[in-house]
């Protein structure tokens, strides 16, 4: 096949293991922890999980420097757990989710939060506030194979040293298993997707100059610095 210009490269993460995981599509949860649904001023118990995307090629790897996005002076940091699939489905079961699940890795969901706090106001989307470009930092991934599946184990974001967000796998409001099989009845999940899976309380702000080092019990740590 000719194509009309230059095909676009593919997006890939590190895999432990020495290869490299293509990035098919990426989605994110919106508020997947208790507390952190608190302090943005929302109750946990009554909401079913959402969901939102960034750009595949918004992905940043591990050890890199991003640039302090334009059109924002508020920039705040999300830790997550990230989950990658190896195959895919429409209206997974929860007691088959997990089969789907190549490994996993840490991740940053990187926020224009002015930016989104004037779309919540407005009843507008969120993208330009969550998917620029640069704002889905990933850490190296996992296979199971290596880590397992997880349900508890610390989760935490230091900036500068400073600890600013701290959580633990189990205080997830929805698990893995849960989320994809919700998020499979939304869209029909495929090889290569990745899913940001939440943050816990402490989201706040990053300047410039700053570095970012994110954590997850037994993954490889993600180091960002910000310029």
């Amino acid at each position: 096949m000719k194509y009309a210009i230059d095909v676009p490269p593919v997006t890939t993460v590190p895999v432990t293991n020495g290869e490299s995981f293509p990035v098919r599509r990426i989605y994110c949860v919106g508020r997947n922890y208790a507390a952190h649904a608190r302090e943005m001023g929302h109750d946990p118990n009554r909401e079913p999980p959402f969901f939102f995307m960034k750009p595949t090629d918004a992905i940043v790897l591990n050890n890199s420097t991003i640039e302090y996005p334009t059109q924002t002076n508020d920039l705040h940091h999300e830790i997550e757990l990230v989950v990658a699939l190896k195959s895919g489905g429409r209206d997974v079961a929860v007691d088959r989710a997990l089969d789907l699940v190549y490994g996993y890795a840490v991740g940053l969901d990187m926020t224009r939060r002015d930016m989104q706090s004037v779309a919540k106001k407005m009843q507008r989307p969120w993208d330009m506030s969550k998917g620029y470009d640069q704002s889905a930092p990933c850490a190296p991934i996992s296979p199971v194979s290596e880590w397992g599946h997880p349900d508890k184990g610390a989760i935490w974001l230091k900036v500068n040293g400073e600890l600013r967000q701290q959580g633990d796998l189990s205080d997830l409001i929805w698990s893995v298993a849960e989320t994809i099989a919700y998020l499979s009845g939304l869209v029909e999940l495929a090889p290569g997707d990745l899913i940001f899976s939440g943050t816990p309380e402490g989201v706040g702000p990053v300047k410039r100059g700053e570095t970012m080092v994110g954590h997850v019990d037994g993954l490889t740590d993600l180091t960002i610095k910000v310029e």
